[in-house]
């Protein structure tokens, strides 16, 4: 017996000592943050009601909750020069909220898709896996193949970094210039199992060249995307068969000059928005949508000064052969202010913050519709900011922001009439934020902050005489990174 437990602690022992020659190595690094939030209104309507089912409820309650979420990043490193990169999202939920329905009961998930996950909300409300990808350092370049992030190119602004399945390749550097290739599938509506459909060449696919070249202190590059789109409603009628092609071009720089730290972009699609198949008589619609963003920060320890300047077009309704609005937008990953466009805060969890001509709470976003909501469309958009950093850990800042509408709607997104009355006003109103962050440690931050709204008259609607309110906002926020 002695003999026989000698043998295993040997066993154990060369096991131990050889672990690496077994397995991969890992490298392990994520997020965890819980915040609190509390909103004074949950509509900009004075008179707001709203129906669930069969019942009417009408006031304008204010609502508070507590919520989370856990992001972990896993690189299984399995030689110099390859690995395979995961990401999972864990728990991200209110506390003691209700839950989402994961399924209808068929195979169509009621549950929509995470805006910043590849799977859907419910799934992400006990774990859901984001990521998993090969990259693969080569001689000639690097190769990423699998799921992985897509939508980010050049500053935060545009930028809805959802998951898709995506081939990248980037060259090796030509001095200080790289080459990056993509192709991106966005949507297959092939038949398979779970879609059992009868249209064909219903995909959504994209295709980008980028290049970047970098300086010590900054980068300047331009992408280039071309988006080609199939209407899945194929086959069911000849007047609503349609393909959408359009490119965005990217250019951007982000670099400092002494004190400042500058950034700015512009994209811009043109293409087709809706080209018809032969055998209809439906007029093809173009695209001509354009934004533009410059941000800039001077730094004067221990005092900061910044502003920027945003814009996103929008469409007008009353020509009807050119889509200015609705394909750019200011993206999910950039939230100026705690209340106006500020998705991961607002509309992720509270959800759009509805005015007068809001469209049912089922269909939200339906044109002609007035809401808080992000990210920024159909806006020009302006905030001025300042700053301290009394002590290296503690971060005050103090902005003012202002917006107003770019093309001001009618009420069902329509050419003008006395059944699409044009909205009355094109301000989103005026808010101020102050927010501070105070740095625990290296690795945990505490952040708290109020966002104050004086909303505009954008939120009346059709109808000049109709009543809103400010609103405000309290977050406080606890955030562990490793």
């Amino acid at each position: 017996m002695k003999r026989l437990w000698l043998i295993l602690l040997s066993l154990g022992l060369i096991m131990a000592f050889s672990a690496s020659a077994f397995a991969v190595d890992v490298n392990v690094s994520g997020s965890f943050y819980v915040g609190g939030l509390y909103l004074n209104k949950i509509s900009l309507d004075d008179n707001y009601s709203w129906k669930i089912g069969s019942t009417t409820y009408t006031g304008n309650p204010s609502t508070a909750f507590f919520y989370q979420r856990l992001r972990v990043e896993t690189d299984f490193i399995v030689s110099p020069g390859l690995k395979l990169i995961t990401r999972f999202d864990a728990l991200e939920r209110i506390w003691g909220g209700a839950r989402s329905a994961p399924t209808s009961g068929s195979l169509t998930p009621v549950s929509p898709l995470a805006v910043d996950s590849a799977g859907t909300v419910a799934e992400n409300e006990n774990l859901a896996f984001d990521w998993a990808y090969i990259d693969y350092v080569s001689p000639i370049g690097t190769f990423d193949i699998g799921y992985q992030e897509v939508g980010n190119t050049g500053t935060v602004f545009g930028n809805s970094t959802t998951p898709g399945g995506r081939i990248k390749y980037t060259s090796l550097p030509f001095g200080p210039l790289t080459i990056k290739l993509d192709i991106t599938k966005v949507a297959d509506n092939s038949y398979s199992y779970n879609n059992p459909v009868s249209y064909t060449n219903a995909d959504d696919n994209q295709y980008g060249l980028e290049g970047v070249y970098q300086w010590k202190g900054g980068k300047a590059g331009m992408k280039i995307q071309y988006n080609d789109y199939a209407d899945p409603e194929q086959g069911s009628s000849p007047q609503k068969e349609y393909s959408k092609k359009y490119t965005v071009f990217t250019p951007y720089v982000i670099t400092k000059i002494g004190p400042v730290d500058l950034q700015a972009e512009v994209d811009y699609a043109i293409g087709k928005y809706k080209e018809y198949d032969s055998g209809s008589t439906n007029s093809d619609v173009s695209i001509s949508n354009l934004t533009a963003f410059l941000d800039a920060t001077v730094h004067l320890d221990p005092l900061y000064v910044g502003g920027t300047l945003a814009y996103v077009s929008g469409n007008d309704p009353n020509n009807t052969t050119q889509q200015k609005g609705g394909t750019l937008t200011g993206g999910t990953d950039w939230n100026p202010c705690l209340i106006l466009f500020s998705y991961y805060d607002v509309t992720n969890w509270v959800g759009p913050v509805y005015g007068y001509n809001f469209a049912a709470p089922s269909a939200p976003g339906k044109p002609g519709t007035s809401m808080v909501d992000g990210p920024m469309s159909n806006a020009l958009f302006f905030q001025g900011r300042v700053g301290a950093k009394p002590i290296s850990d503690l971060d005050i800042m103090l902005s003012i922001s202002y917006a107003e509408v770019d093309k001001e709607p009618t009420a069902n997104g329509k050419p003008s009439s006395s059944t699409n009355p044009l909205f009355v006003g094109g301000t989103y109103g005026t808010e101020v934020d102050l927010t501070g962050t105070y740095k625990i440690t290296n690795n945990l931050s505490y952040m708290v902050g109020l966002g104050y709204l004086f909303t505009g008259d954008y939120f009346k609607g059709t109808n000049g005489n109709n009543q809103i309110d400010n609103d405000y906002l309290l977050i406080n926020k606890l955030t562990l990174t490793f």
